[in-house]
Order: C-alpha cells, then structure tokens, then sequence
C-alpha cells in the first residue's frame, strides 16, 4: 500500500574519491552538489535551499552559497555530528512543505585523511566555555575506549561474544568486494577479524571503521518537480531524531536514540521493521550497527550477537540485507560523519541501481539511520524511511 510522501529524494551522489591530497574542502563541497544535481536532472539555478554541517569551510552556507554561486531563499545548519544529514533529509522535507523552499541540497565533504584525524582520536577540550569535554579530555577519554565500554557492557549483560560482533564486518566485506570505490575490498573472516589487533577490549582492528576523504549530496525536492524527473522516484515517508544525554550519570550506555527515533520514523510511515527491505546503518564500529537493529525493533534488546551471525546481514544470503555499499566498515566514512552515505546506498536500493550482487530484489521499502557523537557519552540518532513510487 503506498504512503503518502514528506518529499522525493531526487538526486544522490557520493565521490569516488577516498583520499584527496590535491583537492580542498571546497571543491570536494562542489563535486558532490554538482554530481547530485547531474543525478537528478537539475542545475544550480535550480536551487533554493542548502544544508549543511560544520564540515563546510569558512562561514558554512555563506561560503559555499558563494563558491557556487547558489541563489538561495533558505538555509540549515543543522549539528549532530554524523546523524546530521539524515536530520537534514527531514529538516528539507519540513522546509519544503512549509514552502520556505523547493529544491533543497544537501552536501557533506572533508579530508580527515590529509589532516591526520583518527577515529580514535583524543577529544581535546581547547574550548573552556565546553560544558562537556573539559570534565572528560583530563581523563584521557577516547571514541575507542568509549566504543569498547560499550560492547564491554553489551558483553556482560547479554553475553555477546567477539565472533558475533566480528559478523557485521564479515557482512560489510562481502558487499564491499562489489564496490570498485571502496577502500577494503577483500572478503574478511570472523578468524579474521578476532585475530586482529585487539584495539579497546573487545574491539579488534578490523571492528572499526575506515577514515576516508570525500563526500556526498543529496538532493531533496517537492513532489511534483520530482515526478518531472526522468529518474525513479524515492519518497521520503517517516523521519525521526533523538538527542541522547548522559542524565547526570544514570544513563544504560547501551541503549541508543534509535530507539526513539527509529520509533517516530515507524509512526510517520505507517510500517513496522518486518516490512523493510534493506537497512543501511552506521557502522563506526560494528557495536554501533548492532545496537541500532536492537533498538530499530529488528530483534529484540540482547539478541542482537545472534541475530546477526552466520551471514544474516549479507544481501542473498539473509534476512535483512545491510551497507551493501561495504559502509563505513570498509567503503566510506568521509569526514568521519556517515550519516550521508547511508542515504546514499538506500536510495541506490530504492532505485535498484546497487551493484547487481547486493541489490535487493524488489526493494521497495527502505531505513537509513545514523548515529552522531559518541554512544556511551552524547549522542543524536536520525531515521529516515525511503519508499519506492
């Protein structure tokens, strides 16, 4: 049965590149907007509404309005880390009902690679006025050892095991061998993974994600230029976001705002996770996926080791294909915000333009989510739900 849609994503492009010497920040911006608008069918004449996040240089939107000459009537500046772009999916969606604008781009792009950025990196309290790191940075926190707190805790509660956790990576490998961009290509083992150098107990190497430059667009329209497109329509039908805070301590650390989101999501489109077909989720680590299918209602809280061994994540082979891109895992992570490119894979999936050996039959239904910030500390989830027209 068709739902009634928010908008229509109408263009999707992610760059090719993982690594970017000679090229800034601002091209890379204006690479992926434009290759989103030759997707879709557009110019930038077309344009009306930008969002972005703080990965754009200089003065964010003024900057980059300005490097590519976009007339605008509306702009977005939305932060929430690596969730950020999903909630902008939603933020252009609200912004074209409310006829603040009609074609709205969406860009994400940086170089964490030529900057030196690890995933692990040390969060540094330079800011004094910071109400949170400055209580943490003093401790030595890191998103590592905070990620291993988290599985840790998943461990001693549901008894989730490393070769369990190791699946989500064998799952992203076997997609990624597909993606002639992405930057792990070979096909992995759980051996593999757990003989990997243990990183943050119990997080190995190969559990954690790629760091990658790049970047990716998406371009979000009313409905009605949409159907003038020459390309399938994917409607936006259910969006949610939560914000996540420690609550001054009491705070399960592994539960995730993919528990509320996911769930205004649901509601909004009028279906329930046994009718998605395809998921793309964040994967900075492979904690990080499992968790939000827990959370997303994919099986129930602490089964989640189970549920995903044995292939059951891996497009073909089981039953709820995921990052058939390879994710964050093993193709892309640009600027270690991956909210982006998980859009970008489900919308691919929506139009049936995945690799021929990962794309899912038929796929008419489709949820993207992500996580921004750090589980375990702060952190926002966004949910989005694409359906096929």
């Amino acid at each position: 049965m068709p739902h009634s849609a928010l908008a229509y994503i109408a263009g999707a492009y992610e760059h090719p590149l993982r690594n970017a010497p000679d090229t800034s920040v601002a091209q890379l911006h204006a690479e992926v907007a434009f290759g989103a608008l030759a997707d879709a069918g557009l110019s930038k004449d077309d344009v009306d509404g930008f969002f972005c996040g703080p990965d754009a240089p200089g003065t964010g939107p003024l900057s980059l309005a300005d490097y590519m000459n976009l007339k605008l009537r509306h702009v977005d500046t939305t932060n929430t880390s690596g969730s950020s772009y999903l909630i902008h999916v939603a933020h252009a969606a609200q912004a074209i009902a409310a006829g603040k604008c009609n074609v709205a781009l969406i860009t994400l792009a940086g170089r964490p690679r030529q900057q030196g950025k690890s995933k692990g990196a040390l969060k540094r309290a330079d800011d004094p006025n910071q109400p949170d790191f400055q209580w943490e940075s003093p401790f030595g926190i890191q998103i590592l050892g905070v990620y291993g707190m988290v599985a840790q805790r998943h461990r001693n509660l549901y008894g989730t095991t490393a070769e369990q956790m190791a699946w989500v990576k064998v799952a992203a490998s076997h997609h990624a061998q597909h993606n002639p961009h992405a930057m792990l290509r070979d096909v992995v083992t759980v051996e593999d993974v757990v003989n990997s150098p243990l990183v943050a107990d119990p997080l190995h190497r190969l559990d954690c994600c790629v760091v990658t430059d790049g970047g990716g667009a998406l371009i979000v329209t009313r409905p009605e230029i949409a159907k003038s497109l020459k390309r399938p329509l994917v409607k936006v039908i259910g969006c949610g976001e939560a914000p996540v805070g420690q609550n001054g301590g009491y705070m399960e650390i592994t539960d995730t705002g993919a528990q509320r989101s996911g769930a205004t999501a649901f509601a909004q489109a009028g279906v329930k996770p046994a009718d998605i077909g395809y998921v793309s989720l964040y994967d900075s680590f492979t904690i990080t996926a499992m968790l939000q299918i827990e959370d997303l209602g994919f099986c129930p809280k602490g089964e989640v080791g189970r549920f995903v061994m044995d292939g059951n994540l891996i497009s073909g082979v089981g039953r709820l294909p995921f990052n058939t891109d390879g994710g964050g895992l093993c193709n892309n992570h640009p600027v270690n915000r991956g909210g982006m490119t998980k859009a970008i894979e489900a919308v691919r999936q929506i139009r049936g333009e995945a690799h021929p050996a990962v794309q899912v039959p038929d796929c008419r239904l489709a949820l993207a989510n992500a996580i921004g910030g750090q589980l375990g500390v702060r952190h926002a989830s966004s949910t989005i739900i694409l359906e096929r027209e």
